[in-house]
């Protein structure tokens, strides 16, 4: 059965916890302060949305398409974008709390990650090349076999990763930012 297609809706202030979204592809809809925490959104095709203050936390996002998606001041807590259908997949996010997500193994290449709170989020395997990390926030973040070659993460703080399991070529830190590269000798830096 094919899905209906939905194409420049406003969805403002819906809580889709309770009452699901309906199955369809949706290009340019804007999704503002809307609910859906805990909410099933898998097989969904989002195409140029974007999400404004919605909460999305540990909503089901399997198979889910995000096409040039922007969030915005979402809550994303708990989100397992690896579950989501990878071919195509654009993302931006700005202002974002992403605390306990998961992107393991997917191909972030030149994903903007803007003032965002990325506290325990789970990046193993992950192509983020070329990728923007600008005033974020992330205290154990997980870097294993990520790629982060060329990517800037010279505003922000709070990471540890190990240059010895991470490909980091050309990519950006702060001088301040240069410990988070060092945590794991427990070298005493004054």
């Amino acid at each position: 059965m094919e899905k209906p297609f939905i194409f420049d809706q406003l969805f403002e202030k819906q809580d889709f916890s309770t009452v699901p979204l309906g199955k369809g592809e949706y290009e340019n809809c804007t999704f503002r302060g809307c609910r859906f925490s805990d909410a099933f959104l898998d097989n969904q095709n989002f195409m140029e949305c974007t999400f404004e203050e919605c909460d999305l936390t540990n909503a089901n996002i399997k198979h889910t398409i995000f096409k040039e998606t922007f969030f915005k001041g979402c809550k994303l807590v708990g989100l397992r974008f690896e579950d989501c259908n990878d071919l195509l997949m654009s993302v931006r996010f700005e202002g974002c709390n992403l605390m306990l997500a998961s992107f393991t193994e997917l191909s972030l290449k030149e994903t903007c990650f803007i003032d965002c709170t990325l506290t325990q989020t789970d990046f193993a395997g992950a192509d983020l090349s070329r990728s923007t990390f600008a005033g974020c926030t992330m205290e154990n973040t997980l870097f294993h076999s990520t790629n982060l070659e060329g990517a800037d993460l010279s505003t922000a703080i709070g990471f540890d990763i190990d240059p010895s399991i991470n490909t980091l070529k050309k990519c950006k830190f702060s001088k301040e930012g240069l410990i988070g590269l060092l945590k794991k000798y427990d070298i005493v830096v004054t």
